[in-house]
């Protein structure tokens, strides 16, 4: 994939491979859902740019203590928080950072990516995205509370992905079934925000690689 390519001409492919993929009613569970978190979850950010960011230690997929702090003595640090593996829409925009992954270290930065799954269930992000970032466990949400919003995600997508054979508990180690709203921030070498969005509830929307990118070149 060209870094030329966007995440919205992307998730339009991935849309059709998707109601190739799941019957529809299934598919239909996942789409109001979706329209329901965008519909709740409008201004989810904890934090703004030019507030000072959260510090944190969280293990990655090989169970080694990541720590932000000492990232930031590297320069500019970039957070996707995502939902999970089992998540596609996650996956496309973990791909697509990827991809965008050389011009974010030509920048001088560091990529993190960051979820509430187990280092496991982080393992298999990395694995199934071929990603050359770091992938952080953030069990609980703790980390991600200081940046965006949780939120406790509904029986009935749930038991959708039951039906489907995907077991959504088992990429866990609680079972909260609380997930991150999906967010990206910029975090200078100072250790303050200097680029934070969220595109809110409706995960299936994300943040433009692009859009790092140019805040990156704005440093």
């Amino acid at each position: 994939m060209s870094t030329a390519q966007t995440y919205k001409n992307s998730l339009i492919d991935l849309v059709e491979q998707l109601k190739d993929m799941f019957p529809a009613d299934k598919f239909a569970v996942f789409n109001n859902d979706a329209n329901q978190l965008g519909r709740t979850h409008t201004s989810p950010l904890a934090i703004n740019c030019g507030e000072r960011a959260a510090d944190f230690s969280l293990p990655n997929a090989n169970g080694k203590t990541v720590n932000l702090q000492t990232l930031l003595k590297q320069g500019p640090v970039v957070l996707n928080f995502y939902r999970g593996v089992w998540c596609p829409y996650c996956n496309l925009h973990l791909k697509l950072l990827q991809d965008f992954l050389p011009q974010i270290k030509q920048a001088g930065a560091h990529l993190v990516a960051i979820s509430p799954m187990n280092p496991d269930s982080a393992k298999a992000s990395i694995d199934t995205n071929e990603l050359e970032y770091e992938v952080l466990s953030d069990v609980g949400n703790k980390v991600a509370r200081q940046y965006t919003r949780v939120f406790k995600n509904a029986e009935e997508p749930i038991q959708t992905m039951a039906d489907l054979g995907y077991d959504f508990y088992s990429f866990y180690d609680d079972k909260s079934a609380e997930l991150p709203v999906s967010a990206t921030f910029i975090i200078g070498a100072d250790g303050v925000v200097i680029f934070a969005e969220s595109e809110g509830g409706d995960y299936r929307q994300r943040t433009e690689p692009a859009a790092i990118i140019n805040a990156l070149k704005e440093i």
